[in-house]
């Protein structure tokens, strides 16, 4: 489906972006992933992909630089060619309610989850663009930015600014052949889910209507659809990945 494709994962060391990269590597894409701290993570994931002959690659990367993603971006297209996908999951969390936020809070969440995602967008769409590449933007929101969160002000405006990003960007490239789309996951096990007590857990899944908490799995499902051809007349929407939370 996507053989010989080439794929860029930002936010690819762990999480939901790390089984992305073992689903789209496992489907023969060559894929360059991202990591902002965690280098030993990214190295593992790499070599244990490298192992099983995945053609894989990490790069570090602070997307909140707009100079740092320009670099970046001009090694990959120098040493890989062109992404054919682009899979925007970088993101981080500074939970605190509204009015105790500090300006740090709430910009270094919009400066990870939102504007670095337009620095990487514009530069590999306008490279798709210039070399009449068809291609695929996935932009991974949540369901915070749909319905929002307790606690988590700065995390939900720029999930749902990626929401309408992805509409608006959609209409533009659509006729290049470049499709955007999102997907917005719901309570997905990560290590961010495995830190909230059993309790909790419980009250989660009983708002849940298939009764547990996705995997990550379950989500680079969506994200290989969206990156192959099966998925070829879907542009411009979200994909709920929340087992129904938000019906």
């Amino acid at each position: 489906m996507i053989g010989g494709k080439i794929a860029l994962v930002t936010g690819g060391s762990r999480g939901i972006g790390s089984a992305v990269v073992e689903k789209l590597a496992a489907e023969g894409a060559t894929v360059i992933f991202t990591y902002h701290s965690n280098r030993d993570k990214a190295e593992q994931l790499t070599e244990r992909l490298r192992a099983q002959e995945r053609d894989v690659h990490c790069l570090k990367l602070d997307i909140t630089s707009r100079e740092e993603v320009l670099a970046a971006l001009e090694i990959i297209y120098s040493q890989y060619g062109i992404p054919d996908i682009l899979v925007n999951n970088a993101g981080v969390n500074r939970d605190k309610l509204f009015v105790q936020m500090s300006e740090d809070d709430w910009f270094e969440v919009m400066n990870t989850n939102l504007n670095g995602v337009f620095h990487i967008t514009k530069s590999v769409s306008y490279k798709m663009l210039l070399n009449s590449k068809e291609g695929s933007i996935i932009n991974m929101s949540s369901v915070s930015g749909m319905i929002g969160s307790v606690g988590q002000a700065n995390y939900c405006a720029a999930k749902a600014g990626l929401l309408g990003f992805t509409r608006s960007v959609s209409k533009e490239l659509g006729r290049y052949n470049i499709r955007v789309n999102a997907i917005s996951p719901g309570y997905i096990e990560t290590d961010m889910i495995g830190e909230i007590p059993e309790k909790h857990k419980k009250e989660m899944m009983g708002r849940i209507p298939l009764k547990r908490i996705g995997s990550r799995e379950e989500v680079a499902n969506v994200v290989l659809f969206l990156a192959s051809s099966m998925s070829s007349y879907v542009t411009g929407t979200t994909i709920v990945v929340d087992g129904g939370l938000t019906s």
